[in-house]
C-alpha cells in the first residue's frame, strides 16, 4: 500500500505508513488532541472525528479518539486498537475523491507543533534488564562479584516517580541532594548540586489492558497487555544514588526527572522486527517456569537500535555537530518485555492502562554500546573528549542529550521514534 502523503514515502522518515505512532498535540484554543505521526504531518484524531471520518468505528473507539490522552484507547485492548490502525491505514491510502480531502483537513504540520505527554502515567517501574549494563556497573563497585546471585533468576526493578515523567524536548534541572563527603566511607556527607549527573538510554513500554489485583499475567499472554513503546531517558545523579541506595535502592538520585519521546509506537507495528530472545550463556540457569514459554523464546526479542548524542553549549556556539556517545540494541537484553511484565504482576500487583515500564539502561558487549556515562567513562575516571576540546566524565550545565531510535529491515523498510531530547539547567540554591 502507498500513502498519498509524499513525506510518508521518504525512505528516511521515521514515520512511514507502517508506523502510525500516537502522540498528543496542542490544538488551536489550547485543548490537547491525540494525533498520529505520518511523514512530516500529524493526523489530528479529534479533528478527524469532527469531519466524520471515524463514524464507522465503534462508539468506544470514537470516544477514545476524542480524549486528551491515550489511556482510554490503551484500555480497550489490542483488538480494538488494531481496528483503529486498519481504519487509519485505509484513510491514508484512499484513492482521490474517496474521502481523501476530508482526511487532509485533519492534517497538522509536525514542524512547530507543541507536543504533550500522550498518556497519564499512573505508575512507573524501571528494570535492570541488560546483563551487560549490570555487569559493567557491578564491576565498578564490586570487581570480584559484579553480579549478585539473584540477577540470573529475577528481573530486578524499582518503582520510580510518575509525577516527574515528562515528554521531549524538556529542560532537566540539576538536582540537589546528599552525596558522599571526603571523610572515611564518605561520612559525613555534604549537601548540594549533584556533580555526577548522567543519562541512561532506555526503552519504555506502556501497559494497555491491565489486570485485576490479585490476578497474575501468564507470560504467554503478557504482550496482550503491552500497548506500545517509547524512548526513555532515566536521568541519574550518580553521587546521590551511590550514597543513598543502600539498603533500599534508588530514591532522590533517580526521581527528579525521566524523559520520554513524544511518540508511542504501537506494539503491532513492530511485528516485522521481532527476534528470538537473547540466548543465555551455557553456565546460566534457565528461567524459572513462570518466566519461560515457547512464544517468548521464539519472539521475545526486538531489533530496536537506540543512539545517544551529546551537544554542549560550547559546541552549539561554535556550530559543531552533536557527538554520538553510544549505539545499543534492545535485542541484547537479558530479560524480555514479556518477562518483565509477567514478573511485575506475578504477586498479584494490578497494572493499569498507561503504566510505564522501563527496560533499564540498554548496553551491549562493545564499548560503543554502553548506554550511560557511568559505563562509558568508567565512573568519570576516563573522560570523553568532545569536538570542542571539552572533556566529560559526567554532564555539565548546558549539555543536551538526544536519544534516537529506529527499527529497520524485516523486508518492510524502516520506522522510528523521532527524538527524546533534554537539556541540563543549573541547580537552584537552597
Amino acid at each position: 500500500m502507498s500513502c498519498w502523503i509524499a513525506s510518508a514515502r521518504d525512505a528516511e522518515t521515521d514515520f512511514p505508513l507502517l508506523n502510525l505512532p500516537y502522540g498528543a498535540l496542542a490544538a488551536p484554543g489550547g485543548d490537547v488532541h491525540l494525533g498520529v505521526a505520518i511523514g512530516d504531518e500529524i493526523l489530528d484524531l479529534r479533528a478527524l472525528l469532527a469531519l466524520g471520518q471515524l463514524a464507522e468505528l465503534p462508539e468506544a473507539l470514537r470516544e477514545a479518539c476524542a480524549a486528551p490522552t491515550l489511556n482510554a484507547l490503551m484500555g480497550l485492548g489490542p483488538a480494538l486498537a488494531s481496528r483503529l490502525r486498519r481504519h487509519l491505514t485505509q484513510l491514508l491510502t484512499a484513492a482521490p475523491g474517496a474521502g481523501r480531502e476530508a482526511t487532509a483537513g485533519a492534517l497538522r504540520p509536525q514542524a512547530g507543533a507543541e507536543l504533550h505527554l500522550p498518556m497519564a502515567v499512573g505508575d512507573y517501574t524501571d528494570f535492570y534488564a541488560s546483563r551487560h549494563h549490570a555487569s559493567h556497573v557491578g564491576a565498578l563497585f564490586r570487581p570480584d562479584n559484579p553480579l549478585l546471585p539473584n540477577y540470573n533468576y529475577v528481573p530486578v526493578g524499582y518503582h520510580g516517580r510518575s509525577s516527574s515523567v515528562g515528554t521531549s524536548p524538556a529542560a532537566v534541572r540539576r538536582p540537589n541532594g546528599q552525596r558522599p563527603g571526603p571523610g572515611a566511607g564518605g561520612v559525613p556527607p555534604v549537601f548540594g548540586p549533584s556533580r555526577q549527573l548522567d543519562y541512561e538510554v532506555e526503552v519504555g513500554f506502556l501497559v494497555g489492558q491491565g489486570n485485576r489485583q490479585g490476578e497474575p499475567i501468564p507470560l504467554r499472554a503478557a504482550e496482550k497487555h503491552i500497548f506500545g513503546l517509547c524512548l526513555l531517558n532515566d536521568w541519574s545523579a550518580r553521587d546521590i544514588q551511590r550514597w543513598e541506595y543502600q539498603p533500599l535502592g534508588p530514591f532522590l538520585g533517580k526521581n527528579f526527572a525521566t524523559s520520554v519521546s513524544p511518540w508511542v509506537v504501537p506494539l503491532e507495528a513492530l511485528a516485522p522486527f521481532r527476534l528470538p530472545r537473547a540466548e543465555r550463556a551455557a553456565a546460566d540457569p534457565a528461567p524459572l517456569g513462570y518466566l519461560d514459554c515457547a512464544e517468548d523464546r521464539a519472539a521475545g526479542g526486538l531489533d530496536l537500535t537506540v543512539e545517544a548524542w551529546i551537544s554542549s553549549r560550547a559546541m552549539r556556539e561554535q556550530g559543531l555537530e552533536p557527538r554520538r556517545l553510544s549505539r545499543s540494541n534492545m535485542r541484547d537484553l537479558y530479560w524480555t518485555m514479556g518477562q518483565m511484565l509477567t514478573h511485575h504482576a506475578s504477586n498479584g500487583c494490578n497494572l493499569r492502562p498507561g503504566d510505564l515500564l522501563g527496560t533499564g539502561t540498554l548496553s551491549g558487549a562493545e564499548p560503543e554500546a554502553r548506554g550511560c556515562l557511568l559505563e562509558l567513562t568508567h565512573g568519570g575516571q576516563q573522560p570523553l573528549v568532545l569536538p570542542s576540546g571539552e572533556s566529560r566524565g559526567y554532564l555539565e550545565d548546558g549539555d543536551e542529550v538526544t536519544l534516537r531510535g529506529w527499527c529497520a529491515g524485516g523486508g518492510v523498510g524502516r520506522l522510528g521514534w523521532g527524538e527524546c531530547r533534554g537539556g541540563i539547567l543549573p541547580a537552584l540554591q537552597m
